[in-house]
């Protein structure tokens, strides 16, 4: 587990550091605003739909190292998802994260999302890592209000 736990914290450094698809959209078809009043993070998730499918999402902003790299992390994931899809995989991450820390995590079916069963044991953390998540499905629902997570 201790390996577990060191591999996690290398992934979600890296991703911070050098995160993914970390650029305003000029083009996009949505741009939802995220806001984590508590940990001071604040993005923008920035869509571009055809056709059902999530043809390229991006992300910018600044936020705590477990928002910056979930957002990374949820851009790489679901470009090229259907907005199904895009939802089937956030209820798998946000069901882990807000699990119990002892429940058993499937590691094959969440893939890299893993990384982060380690926030089940900080729960004010919960918020850092699902706030990209939550502006995300609110664009593909069409809305247009900011996101927080007061």
């Amino acid at each position: 587990m201790a390996n577990n736990r060191a591999l996690y914290e290398q992934v979600i450094l890296e991703h911070n550091k050098k995160p993914r698809n970390f650029r305003e959209m000029p083009d996009a078809d949505r741009a939802i605003k995220g806001n984590n009043p508590l940990c001071g993070d604040q993005f923008t998730i920035y869509l571009k739909v055809r056709d059902g499918v999530i043809e390229d999402i991006s992300f910018h902003g600044s936020g705590c190292a477990i928002s910056k790299s979930s957002a990374s992390i949820m851009t790489s994931l679901l470009k090229g998802k259907t907005k199904e899809e895009a939802e089937e995989v956030f209820r798998r991450f946000h069901s882990m994260v807000t699990t119990d820390p002892d429940t058993p995590i499937d590691n094959e079916t969440l893939g890299k999302l893993a990384v982060f069963s380690g926030v089940r044991e900080f729960p004010v953390r919960i918020k850092c890592a699902t706030l990209a998540w939550h502006a995300m499905l609110s664009g593909l629902d069409g809305k247009e209000e900011s996101v927080t997570t007061e």
